[in-house]
């Protein structure tokens, strides 16, 4: 089997909460998601750090370079991890620049170091996804849903992801 490659660009769902400084902050580490991945021994994976921010300092520059590590992996299959509040700019941009791969983003709206749930429950909907999906394009899983990437939004009244 293939590995699936994981690439971790930050968001809440690493945020840890850095008491020198009174805040969450976005780590350069992946711990929260090497916690969740040691209960999938039978996942082949490459994990890779890319992007350490949250998503609303993300721009096109970072969405370029995710791009790249996408293009020249040999993974077929992607998940990424990234902030909720921009995951759809990074979709659609992702949609454009790479073709041919099946790529899932999710992510988390509390940090694994606050509540581990939510995170947990998203990148494992993500991972089993994606050890079944054979159709290249972007998609979205969140909140117990998968669907491309268009079709899956952040309604931020009710704070959950919700069919559009």
């Amino acid at each position: 089997m293939e590995p699936i490659l994981i690439l971790n660009t930050g968001g809440t769902f690493n945020k840890r909460y850095n008491p020198l400084k009174g805040e969450l902050e976005v780590p350069k580490d992946a711990l929260a998601i090497e916690s969740i991945l040691q209960y999938c021994p039978n996942t082949a994976y490459t994990l890779a750090n890319l992007i350490h921010k949250d998503s609303l300092e993300m721009n096109d520059d970072d969405r370029e370079y995710l791009a790249q590590a996408i293009k020249t992996s040999s993974s077929q299959k992607v998940l990424i991890i990234h902030g909720t509040d921009t995951i759809d700019k990074t979709a659609s941009f992702l949609s454009l620049h790479v073709k041919n791969k099946i790529i899932t983003l999710t992510g988390a709206m509390v940090p694994f170091s606050i509540d581990p749930v939510e995170a947990t429950a998203n990148l494992m909907l993500a991972l089993g996804d994606l050890h079944v999906r054979n159709e290249a394009g972007v998609y979205i899983a969140m909140h117990g849903k998968v669907a491309p990437h268009t079709q899956l939004f952040k309604n931020r009244i009710k704070g959950i992801f919700e069919p559009c």
